[in-house]
């Protein structure tokens, strides 16, 4: 089952919960403020030219983290995981928020990216994911995993901020089972959609943007042909 919203995702996810509409796993990369340079520190970050001056990447980008983790912590079933991206400027208070939002923190995780931006401060070259869960603690299906994962940034992105399919396929098959669902209430250009595909998952993907909610639905029905 592939379920795709065009819409804000505070009130899409309220209308899930409303219906009583539970998930096994959360994986999304929500919008969260940058500096003028793309980077904290930088010398002209990849995404310098698609930032105003309020720091603003996207049309919509004002979400607040302390409005959305809630909701997730009420969609998400009783022992599931949630995987959450963020950058260094954003840790602390991202951190903060997740756990006000009464979710529990195992670790925080690190996307070696294999490229660099530009940094006056050392050229950073990964990225974060907090690694939470609601309820009791449940192992990940390999424990094998290191906490370091090495996955290429992918190129010609269809998102300034894309994610590997691999890196999120890797989430989710740790995380869930066949046939379980995920939860993506920031999709972007879809990911995580065409990840659940991939590892026969069923998907809930919320996207405010049409113009990105267009992208992911065409990539991830072209990626279930």
């Amino acid at each position: 089952m592939i379920r795709l919203i065009n819409g804000d995702c505070l009130e899409e996810m309220d209308k899930l919960i409303k219906q009583g509409i539970k998930v096994d796993a959360i994986i999304t990369d929500p919008p969260y403020k940058t500096t003028s340079r793309g980077s904290s520190g930088g010398t002209g970050g990849m995404l310098k030219d698609k930032i105003n001056k309020d720091g603003m990447v996207f049309k919509y980008n004002t979400i607040t983290f302390k409005e959305w983790l809630p909701k997730c912590y009420e969609i998400l079933e009783d022992n599931g995981h949630a995987y959450f991206m963020c950058n260094n400027k954003n840790l602390k208070e991202m951190l903060i928020e997740v756990e006000d939002a009464n979710f529990k923190i195992f670790k925080t995780l690190i996307w070696a990216k294999n490229t660099a931006i530009t940094n006056m401060y050392y050229m950073d070259s990964h990225e974060y994911i907090i690694f939470a869960r609601k309820g009791k603690a449940k192992k990940i299906n390999n424990c094998g995993t290191k906490s370091v994962l090495k996955f290429d940034n992918p190129r010609n992105k269809l998102h300034p901020t894309e994610k590997p399919v691999e890196l999120i396929e890797t989430l989710i098959n740790n995380s869930t089972n066949e046939n379980d669902t995920i939860l993506d209430c920031f999709m972007g250009s879809g990911s995580t959609g065409v990840a659940c595909n991939n590892t026969n998952r069923n998907f809930i993907g919320i996207e405010l943007d049409k113009d990105y909610y267009n992208i992911a639905v065409d990539r991830i029905h072209n990626s279930n042909v």
